[in-house]
């Protein structure tokens, strides 16, 4: 399938595609494509790697599902000597992975970040997908309070690069959980300590985090090219987890939805409700995992 050794464990082989500016890990799980005529099942997320889908691709056995890790990021080594990261960049990562397995059409879920590259993949390569479950986008162009928004993004970043990880994350915390527009009496607001979240307050000294450095704000800064999506054969399914309501990944999925002219479709949990014990965040995977099914079935 792919140059690179191969790493089997139980029904996954682990393959490397190696191009010019990265070597892209990535695993395949499960049966052969099937002869009903439904194709793989790609699962990506930005910055989480694959690992983070272990437990959501355990419902899906009956189909090809394939994860993998965002240059950069986990096993996929980059070798261009950057450290951003540009959803169309990997929008192409994904195209050149789609063509290694067979040239799609190929089914796409993709979580936040994910959901971003997905939607970059769609307006730069319309035939690779035929349906995508774009799982809430933190795409702040489509927001209202979009310029209030970078305002707030920033604050995290600040609060990182002067305190460290911990602290940071507590900003990021508070910032993904503010109900509604980002306003004057949200920029009030005091930093949150760390402990109020259960973490530790002192600074690992790292500043290169994903999450919560502006390596990845090329991701949260994407503007979907809502023409390019409503004129492609891809079926685009925008999602929201039922306890996003309100909150800033909920408000940005509610608006790329009326952007294309839908509702966004509700899924059970949090923004990472298809998770497991991954990343101590667990959702409501089996539920999450049926909702998916029922999406993709509708195809």
């Amino acid at each position: 399938m792919s140059s690179g050794g191969v790493r089997r464990l139980s029904c996954m082989t682990t393959h490397t595609l190696a191009m010019p500016e990265v070597d892209l890990v990535y695993d395949v799980i499960g049966p052969p494509p099937t002869s009903d005529g439904r194709p793989p099942l790609l699962m990506i997320g930005q910055p989480m790697t694959a690992e983070g889908f272990t437990t959501l691709a355990t419902h899906f056995t009956d189909r090809t599902v394939v994860t993998y890790d965002p240059r950069g990021l986990g096993r996929s080594v980059r070798k261009d000597g950057r450290t951003d990261h540009r959803p169309e960049v990997q929008a192409e990562d994904l195209h050149q992975l789609i063509q290694e397995l067979g040239g799609g059409p190929v089914d796409l879920f993709g979580s936040s970040g994910g959901a971003v590259v997905g939607l970059a993949l769609v307006a730069a390569h319309p035939n690779d997908v035929r349906t995508l479950v774009a799982h809430e986008p933190p795409a702040i162009p489509v927001l209202p309070d979009a310029e209030a928004a970078e305002r707030a993004r920033a604050g995290f970043f600040d609060v990182y690069n002067a305190k460290g990880g911990n602290a940071g994350m507590a900003a990021f915390i508070a910032m993904t959980s503010w109900k509604g527009e980002f306003t004057d009496e949200y920029f009030a607001a005091p930093a949150p300590d760390p402990a109020m979240f259960g973490m530790p307050t002192e600074d690992d000294g790292r500043r290169d985090d994903p999450l919560l450095s502006d390596i990845s704000w090329a991701v949260s800064s994407y503007s979907p090219d809502v023409d390019a999506l409503t004129a492609a054969p891809t079926r685009v399914v925008v999602g929201v987890g039922e306890e996003s309501t309100g909150v800033f990944t909920g408000r940005t999925s509610v608006a790329l939805a009326a952007l294309l002219g839908q509702e966004a479709t509700v899924f059970p949990s949090h923004h990472g409700g298809f998770l497991g014990g991954e990343h101590g965040y667990a959702g409501k995977p089996a539920e999450f995992a049926a909702t998916l099914r029922e999406v993709l079935d509708a195809s």
